[in-house]
């Protein structure tokens, strides 16, 4: 008896023993499935992990670009060469228009680009403002996007009124002078329904929008005010269609539009993302789609073109919401972002031959970072997009890619900016040991205390380095064959923009470390 008994035991310890295994396993596959994806993929934890320092610095020190270009009374300054500027723009139309940011070099406004700096930066801080806020540099990116939406609800006083411009820019190109000096007239231009400018209203809108849903959480009245606007530009834009380019001659020489549809599209994917309204949703999957899509034909990422980004942006709904997913023309635009990818990956089948030998996109001599960053920016988003989803790959002709080879291409960009080049140099003024000491910047070129009226040209011909560092400025870039010429005069090279600084800050906090996105905005 005494034998059966302690057999019995043994026995159920043993069943015990199964059954804990059992679970054990079990648990490891259900983690293993939540946790990890095939091919290799990094895991999805939910909150961010460690800073990745390398990024995590120079996210901190791109951010600070936006305060070198602020425009206005500063509030809180902390660059030393910085004092108020532009204080009495939007005079001659009673409106303050002091705020906003300048657009480069210069001392202009330029609302088409500026819109999308602010949409760049929305879209950044609401995929990856968790990720900025480990790097402690979320309130940063909110504040500086704050300031140029405070400029545009004031130049938008009217429903169909947009100002659009502060500054002529053959007037202020004949100055070199500190923006706190400035002394030149700073006229203004402004689109109307009988001169209408469809591409930068809906731009415009697209920032509005895109800005009322980083603010919903934190501030309710400001975001719906920011929304109030987005809905007015987007129907001015949609209703009174006409190129700004064409109506207003003067832009071309600047920032001449190639077309309005894209920001159309662009303008109301992001109503849709901050209303939910179908009506947006249907804009964008109906006529509108077959018309200005471009479905199946990638296109590049810039200030002027919008499609990838939107693209990009509807694949999230695509990816994310089950209730349209299965739409036909939600669809184009999904396999059209994942064309866009395939065509960035270095080893698909469908990758573009513009890039460098060292593997740096690369398309125009003039603002060469633009491309590369930005698309940089959207590979990062739509591989988190992936891991998110837990879709596993895209495929690309013969051959499939995963989240990580995008996020790998993703960083690729980054780190050649950041000084992995055969310069061996920092694009990225004030990262690393080396970067240009002759940034094409006024403010940067002329010392605090100096007296130059307009006609500062010394500080541009100056051969001594600038004495002021332009703090998280990306230089235009290298020429095809990777050479810089680091010349003050050189602005094709050497020139900064803000629309390019949204672009790196995106990337960076894409990359600052891992995480899921959320998969709602709102």
């Amino acid at each position: 008896m005494g034998k059966e008994k302690k057999s019995g035991g043994c026995m159920g310890w043993f069943i015990v023993l199964i059954v804990v295994g059992a679970i054990a396993l079990a648990l490891g596959f259900t983690l293993r499935n939540k946790f990890h994806h095939g091919g290799g993929d990094a895991p999805v934890p939910g909150p961010p992990g460690a800073v990745a320092q390398k990024y995590g610095d120079a996210l901190k020190i791109a951010l600070q670009f936006f305060d070198i270009q602020k425009s206005g009374k500063l509030v809180n300054n902390e660059i030393s060469w910085r004092g108020d500027s532009g204080l009495q723009d939007g005079k001659e139309a009673s409106l303050d228009l002091s705020k906003g940011m300048y657009d480069a070099g210069d001392h202009m406004k330029f609302g088409f680009p500026m819109a999308y700096t602010a949409t760049v930066l929305s879209w950044a801080i609401l995929e990856y403002g968790d990720q900025m806020n480990k790097a402690n540099q979320l309130q940063s990116a909110k504040d500086s996007l704050k300031w140029i939406t405070d400029f545009f609800i004031n130049a938008h006083p009217e429903p169909n009124v947009l100002y659009i411009q502060v500054g002529d820019p053959d007037v202020d190109h004949k100055c070199w002078d500190r923006p706190e000096d400035m002394t030149e007239k700073r006229p203004l231009i402004q689109i109307n329904a009988s001169t209408p400018g469809t591409e930068v209203a809906a731009e415009t809108a697209a920032a509005m929008a895109s800005a009322s849903l980083v603010f919903k959480s934190t501030d309710s009245t400001y975001s719906s005010l920011l929304l109030k606007h987005a809905k007015e530009l987007f129907t001015f834009a949609d209703q009174h269609r006409g190129s700004y380019s064409e109506n207003i001659p003067q832009v071309q020489n600047y920032y001449n539009s190639t077309g309005y549809g894209d920001e159309l599209l662009w303008a109301a994917s992001w109503l849709y993302h901050a209303t939910k309204d179908q009506t947006y949703l249907d804009y964008v999957i109906g006529s509108n789609g077959e018309t200005y899509a471009n479905w199946g034909s990638p296109t590049w990422f810039s200030w002027d073109d919008k499609r990838p980004g939107t693209q990009v942006l509807l694949s999230r709904v695509s990816f994310f919401d089950s209730k349209v997913a299965a739409d036909a023309s939600l669809k184009k635009y999904r396999k059209t972002a994942e064309a866009v990818m395939c065509g960035l990956l270095p080893k698909s089948p469908t990758e573009t031959s513009s890039r460098t030998k060292s593997g740096l996109i690369w398309i125009s001599d003039w603002n060469a970072l633009q491309h590369p960053v930005a698309s940089a920016f959207l590979a990062v988003i739509y591989s988190d997009y992936m891991l998110t989803s837990r879709t596993q790959k895209i495929q690309c002709d013969s051959a499939s890619f995963s989240a990580s080879d995008l996020r790998k291409f993703a960083s690729s960009q980054a780190n050649y900016v950041l000084g992995d080049n055969p310069m061996k140099m920092s694009y990225l003024v004030g990262y690393g040991e080396k970067y240009s000491q002759f940034v094409h910047h006024r403010g940067a070129s002329i010392p605090v205390d100096a007296t130059t009226g307009c006609k500062g040209w010394q500080w541009l011909d100056s051969d001594q380095p600038n004495p002021n560092v332009a703090m998280g400025a990306l230089v235009g870039g290298p020429f095809l064959n990777e050479s810089f010429v680091d010349s003050r005069n050189n602005s094709m090279q050497t020139e900064p923009s803000t629309y390019n600084s949204a672009a790196i800050v995106g990337l960076l906090s894409g990359l600052v470390t891992t995480s899921s996105v959320a998969i709602s905005f709102t």
